[in-house]
């Protein structure tokens, strides 16, 4: 009986041991875009996300061995692209692999470089990289089509809330004049329909540039006149002019509002944006 014991949990382990070998490595460069492959994947996938800290700045990100090897390992790596994760396509290089495959997520929506590359905060990046990692993890393991067709249906349907928050606020507050110390919650803006100022201010910061003097004094000038309505502020930055402009925005009375290029743990992407226009609605509502 003990040997009959001891060969059923033997045989468990292997079934599990199986499964979990089985399972679909993924590596996804930004942790938003891991969170929407566990979404789909369900337990046919195995994540990492390699950036995951939204308090640390992602360009000053280093990549380490291990993070290389996991590239190397991966089936599918889910990259940013158009140039802001410039270090994974140092990686790929590195381990070429005519059996990985590469999903650019900015590709998806027809971005290249030059283009702003925050496109995460474009309600359409989400949905289209949940339809395309369920049409490659059903070529992968086509056993499991019938899950991932069911998880990306569930993905719509919570993404729903999300939409129609986002054309509420559009209704509300379309034309609204903001501004913000760069362009990372850009393409979300331009959904709400936003009058975003500052472009070039904006611009600069982010190809880590000095702004112009009338760039700079423009920007002043619509916080300490409340010519702008809100300040999005990039909360995962330190330089000390964006820190300037955030002291000015918060003396003259105009809202700012914190923004992150990183997904905070213990949330979903649904979630996440969801907290971020509830912050901006208060914001614009006062």
């Amino acid at each position: 009986m003990r040997h009959l014991i001891a060969g059923g949990f033997a045989a468990l382990l292997l079934t599990v041991s199986t499964a979990a070998a089985a399972a679909i490595k993924i590596v996804a460069a930004e942790n938003v875009y891991g969170d929407i492959a566990r979404q789909i994947g369900g337990p046919q996938v195995a994540v990492t996300s390699v950036l995951t800290n939204p308090d640390q700045d992602p360009h000053e990100f280093e990549a380490s061995p291990s993070t290389a090897r996991a590239f190397a390992d991966a089936a599918i790596v889910i990259v940013n692209g158009a140039g802001y994760d410039a270090w994974a396509g140092k990686l790929l290089a590195a381990s070429p692999s005519p059996s990985r495959t590469v999903v650019a997520v900015a590709a998806l929506l027809h971005k290249a470089a030059g283009d702003n590359p925050h496109v995460w905060y474009d309600p359409a990046a989400g949905p289209a990289l949940a339809e395309a990692l369920a049409g490659i993890f059903a070529k992968l393991d086509p056993a499991h089509q019938a899950d991932y067709q069911r998880r990306l249906v569930a993905f719509r349907m919570s993404m729903k809330p999300l939409d129609s928050r986002i054309a509420k606020m559009r209704a509300k507050y379309s034309g609204t004049p903001v501004t913000a110390t760069e362009p990372v919650f850009g393409y979300m803006a331009a959904a709400l329909g936003l009058d975003m100022r500052n472009a070039e201010f904006q611009l600069a910061v982010m190809n880590d540039t000095e702004p112009s003097a009338s760039a700079i004094a423009v920007f002043e000038k619509d916080l300490r006149a409340q010519a702008v309505k809100v300040l999005l502020y990039n909360s995962q930055t330190s330089e000390a002019l964006t820190r300037r402009m955030r002291k000015i925005a918060v003396d003259s009375g105009v809202p700012v509002v914190g923004v992150t290029e990183t997904e905070p743990p213990g949330e979903e992407y649904q979630q996440w944006m969801s907290s971020q226009l509830d912050a901006l609605d208060r914001a614009l509502a006062r």
